[in-house]
């Protein structure tokens, strides 16, 4: 293993909270992969996905990890030179665990915590408890990000109005006082905390941060600047400027883009990525860990991300020549670096190369008759997702990694049809052309099939690498849309057949899902099912 030379610590955080929890072999999998690339720490983000000595319901059905299971874990790691640091939530993004009763009392709004409820503060107790007795890091990252309702429930009712700063500063006060008793040192995402003084915004240049201001960040707290999204340079100049003056020792969390759709996105999180990495390293922070989150259900595998993993590696080795680093990576893995690039599918075109879109996954589950998406889409494109699984065919075979580009592939195979059946199935109904509508059930018979063997494949992928517990949602939604697509066939053969005199949904205009105009073939980030599937109450 080549050691990283440039900072204390380089890690990444695999996101185990939104469905997908990896299974602890292939995390010890992932510890090996990771340490031969020179990365020496792993975060678990586990939300609720953890096992909390008393509370029997905390993440009660959820593939929790027990407490055996991350000890094993931590040894695992400390073998190969790993640290396992333990990253939870301590404030919001707790949503899961308030389906429960036992959790009402500690509940404020939406998926934040009842800040001053003494509930509250005896479960962050026993989850430090826990940790403490689990993890042999002392460095526990307690989340307290993206709390946008904090004091605006229960708390406003039994309070009053209060600054959403003092709130979140007497929350940390009081858990990082229970920290000590463990003796664990705190990291936290630090967006809370400038939004609080900015105006509610995250991103500052140039801000200054009051002496005051800074004391009042308990001394064993540090702060996490995370930045995901800007290829730009000069941003993340400014930004690591401004958050390091706020306290010695600040973290940066980047992002490696697993989160928006079943496919990676490589090519944004190289471009993005990569001149975060060389700011860090110019401006000297020693702690940097990218993160793999898994937004809206966990459909990407953190594997489809090597290229990403390998490249950051790279340059956190010195190594910033792209030809040698696509050499390495081929030597590594027995893959072409351009060919495993391929798993992006279509996922950042729009012309630009620094975009992130996920076509693949909102026409996936676009309804063939509402026609939400349907103002996005070009002629070529559906022809291009056909191409593309050919190119990925080559790989599916390969004996590590040949799952992966069998999926994608498989999902290729789907786009290929359903990307502008919706386009062509209205077209066809609206120029009462009853010949062109029985050609295109042929279609939707052949679709169901393919949907069939996506299933299937993506099935297999998930069991592989993650528990079961979650992919219940991919049988919902998958299995919705094959029920779906099977229906409209039926009504499809109905109106030709005379059963049925009009189809209303393709009689609908077509409205752009975003209210703009002029937009044919112009691709989306889009990421949440639910805002996909349909504009009814799910």
């Amino acid at each position: 293993m080549e050691s990283i030379h440039r900072c204390k610590r380089l890690g990444t955080m695999i996101d185990c909270s939104r469905n997908a929890v990896m299974r602890p072999e292939k995390v010890e999998e992932w510890i090996d992969l990771t340490a031969d690339l020179g990365y020496n720490c792993l975060m678990l983000y586990t939300e609720d996905t953890y096992e909390v000595e008393n509370e029997p319901y905390f993440g009660h059905l959820r593939g929790r990890y027990s407490c055996e299971e991350l000890r094993r874990l931590d040894a695992y790691a400390m073998q190969k030179g790993m640290e396992l640091i333990p990253c939870i939530q301590a404030l919001a993004h707790l949503n899961t665990i308030f389906r429960w009763p036992d959790y009402q009392e500690v509940r404020d709004v939406s998926a934040i915590l009842m800040v001053g409820e003494e509930r509250t503060y005896e479960l962050i107790d026993r989850m430090f408890a826990t940790i403490s007795k689990t993890f042999r890091s002392k460095i526990v990252n307690v989340g307290l990000d993206e709390a946008w309702l904090l004091g605006r429930g229960r708390y406003l009712n039994k309070n009053g109005y209060r600054e959403q700063s003092d709130i979140l500063l007497e929350h940390l006060n009081r858990i990082s006082q229970i920290a000590k008793k463990y003796d664990l040192q705190l990291i936290m995402w630090d967006d809370m905390f400038f939004r609080a003084i900015n105006n509610g915004n995250y991103y500052a240049d140039d801000l200054e941060i009051s002496e005051q201001v800074k004391a009042k960040i308990p001394e064993n707290v540090s702060l996490v600047y995370w930045d995901y999204y800007s290829v730009d340079a000069e941003h993340y100049d400014k930004q690591l400027r401004t958050h390091m003056q706020v306290k010695e020792g600040m973290w940066f969390a980047g992002g490696l883009w697993s989160w928006c759709d079943f496919a990676p996105h490589n090519s944004f999180s190289i471009e993005a990525m990569g001149r975060a990495m060389k700011q860090c390293m110019k401006h000297g922070v020693e702690n940097i860990f990218m993160t793999l989150w898994g937004d809206d259900g966990g459909e990407c595998s953190r594997y489809a991300m090597l290229p990403s993993l390998y490249y950051i590696s790279e340059l956190a080795k010195g190594n910033e020549d792209m030809e040698s680093i696509k050499r390495g990576f081929e030597a590594k893995f027995q893959i072409p670096f351009d060919d495993f690039m391929m798993l992006d599918l279509l996922g950042t075109p729009n012309e630009k190369h620094c975009e992130v879109v996920n076509p693949d996954k909102y026409m996936l589950y676009s309804d063939c008759f509402m026609g939400l998406f349907d103002s996005r889409v070009a002629p070529g494109q559906a022809e291009s997702y056909a191409q593309c699984a050919q190119k990925l065919e080559k790989w599916t075979t390969h004996p590590q990694y040949g799952r992966l580009f069998l999926s994608l592939k498989a999902l290729c195979d789907v786009m290929g049809i359903k990307y502008d059946l919706g386009v062509r199935t209205r077209n066809a109904y609206l120029s009462e052309d009853k010949g062109a509508i029985k050609c295109l059930i042929e279609e939707y018979s052949l679709l169901m099939e393919r949907l069939d063997y996506f299933y299937e494949v993506y099935r297999d992928q998930w069991m592989e690498e993650n528990k079961p517990f979650g992919f219940e949602i991919q049988d919902l939604r998958m299995g919705g849309l094959s029920r779906r697509v099977k229906h409209c066939r039926d009504r499809l053969q109905a109106y030709v057949d005379g059963k049925l005199a009009h189809i209303e949904e393709l009689e609908a205009p077509v409205l752009d899902i975003q209210g703009e105009q002029n937009v044919c073939g112009e691709a989306l980030l889009y990421t949440g099912w639910t805002s996909i599937v349909s504009t009814n109450v799910l």
